[in-house]
């Protein structure tokens, strides 16, 4: 194991100082001392720190994070399941982008003299945006 001072870690991570602080107040990250006035912490909190940003990425809240992330026995145990809902509800998001995408270059490329006369740009808007009528 190695130990990297604040700095270190900040550089190696990208991430301000005051992050990691950030992080390490609210248990996400732990220091394990000082040297002088600067915090250092064991090489492994590089890895803690990319399953953060993944976790970020993916849609969790710091505090689920907390959670997800939190040792169990020594080990670092991700719940699987909450993982797979996760990705389900990435790959909805993206599907819903696609869609929105699409509508996008179909406004830009369309020939009709106004969108709201453009068939194809009614259907895709009523198809996407416009809920049915749930009576």
């Amino acid at each position: 194991m190695y130990r990297l001072d604040i700095a270190e870690v900040a550089q190696r991570s990208g991430l301000n100082p005051s992050t990691l602080r950030y992080y390490e107040k609210r248990g996400l990250i732990a220091s394990d001392g000082r040297h002088g006035l600067r915090r250092e912490y064991d090489d492994s909190v590089l890895t803690r720190l990319a399953l953060i940003a993944l976790g970020r990425r993916a849609g969790f809240s710091l505090n689920e994070i907390g959670v997800l992330f939190r040792p169990q026995g020594g080990r670092l145990e991700l719940s699987r399941q909450e993982l797979q809902n996760q990705a389900g509800k990435l790959r909805s998001q993206a599907e819903e982008l696609k869609v929105t995408a699409d509508l996008l270059d179909h406004i830009a490329a369309c020939s009709a003299p106004s969108h709201l006369e453009c068939p194809r740009f009614q259907a895709i808007l009523k198809d996407a945006f416009i809920p049915e009528d749930t009576e």
